[in-house]
């Protein structure tokens, strides 16, 4: 199908996103039906009774806000085998943090339903290719430098399901579903382990430039700093940068604030004079994702609902002001109203940054950045 008019296969792909951003009041109130839909045949949804839930006052004060902490016990009741407290689908899968939680990683249950939707992580990639017409780039590959999607497997009930790092599940889900192709393939990165020593490390960077050695590398995808030490590690080794060996185009990163700014050298010192697209996610879900040349990401306004804490009261995400601060709460298909943690800046409709966590000297550490790239808040 790709290879036949992949203008419009890739534009089918991305409508849902263009339409909520052209009307996110509509989008999200949609998204809130459904998603209160959802909770009505969960434990949890059925006594908060969201039956009775038709407008987002009324889901507010029917479902409090809460926080990893909040859910962990529920969390627990779930990997137990009551899965239908927070669940109105057997889990599939478990997303696992890489441990920022007091030191622990954060366990979140997936559903046939939220597996779907983190196929959006490939949507920043095709937006570029849709927005440019460089169908070409889909003729070479996506060096793949992410996380393992498979580290264990955890006891649900009687089941063993499956348990990995968000960013190799979205890798692999973006590969088998839209036509981004990965190298290495994500079942071998999950098949050195889980280990996060460095020499844990090295075996996964090395796997990826022997995989590539010789490939069409037009794509870079995965977490940031990760990326960079992939750059350093390849010259240390082997004597010669990535920019020496493929030419990339375009490199979709998340993880870290600042990708656009205070990462764009060091990665244009490995990789050549590549585009950078930012993408916006967590282990709970994909949540946004760069647009064009305007160095923010836009929401997902078609597949989360986004309320945030500000010094002015709680909001829904599209209704902040430029300039405005405040704590993002998500609701997904397994969480509803889950305070992520995360601070965000609004922009100019419909950009947003996430300056970092949510403590109170965040916009002081944002704004030196700033200071210190020369960027002074610049899109």
């Amino acid at each position: 199908m790709l290879a036949e008019n992949p203008k419009e296969f890739v534009a089918a792909l991305l409508q849902p996103w263009f339409d909520a951003l052209t009307d996110p009041p509509k989008a999200q109130a949609e998204v809130l039906k459904r998603l209160v839909e959802t909770y009505t045949r969960t434990t949890d949804g059925a006594q908060r009774g969201a039956a009775n839930v038709s407008s987002i006052a009324e889901f507010r004060r029917a479902f409090p806000i809460r926080t990893y902490e909040n859910y962990k016990p529920l969390i627990q009741r779930v990997m137990a085998g009551e899965t239908n407290l927070l669940l109105d689908e057997e889990p599939v899968g478990w997303a696992i943090t890489r441990g920022t939680t007091e030191g622990e990683s954060k366990f979140v249950p997936m559903t046939p339903t939220d597996l779907r939707m983190r196929i959006s992580a490939g949507r920043a990639m095709m937006n570029y290719t849709l927005s440019t017409g460089r169908f070409d780039l889909y003729q070479g590959v996506n060096l793949n430098l992410n996380f393992p999607s498979v580290v264990g497997t955890v006891k649900v009930g009687e089941r063993e399901v499956e348990y990995g790092y968000s960013s190799g599940i979205y890798t692999k889900y973006v590969s088998a579903f839209t036509p981004v192709r990965s190298v290495p393939a994500q079942e071998e990165i999950d098949a050195l382990g889980g280990g996060k020593t460095r020499r844990d490390w090295d075996a996964r960077f090395e796997l990826a430039y022997q995989r590539c050695q010789g490939q069409n590398v037009t794509l870079v995808g995965g977490v940031a700093p990760t990326t960079q030490l992939f750059g350093r590690y390849v010259k240390r080794v082997h004597g010669r940068y990535p920019k020496d060996m493929w030419k990339a185009q375009v490199m979709t990163l998340g993880s870290v604030p600042g990708i656009n700014t205070r990462y764009e050298s060091s990665l244009r010192a490995l990789y050549g004079p590549v585009t950078i697209r930012e993408i916006y996610g967590a282990t709970e879900g994909m949540f946004g994702q760069q647009l064009d040349e305007n160095r923010a990401w836009t929401p997902n306004y078609d597949l989360f609902l986004f309320e945030v804490q500000t010094p002015g009261g709680m909001k829904l995400l599209h209704e902040m002001r430029p300039g405005e601060i405040g704590s993002l709460v998500v609701s997904t298909p397994v969480l509803a109203r889950y305070k992520i943690g995360d601070m965000i800046l609004a922009f100019r409709p419909p950009y947003f940054r996430c300056i970092g966590r949510d403590r109170w000297w965040t916009p002081l550490q944002y704004a030196w950045g700033e200071f210190a790239t020369f960027n002074l808040g610049r899109l």
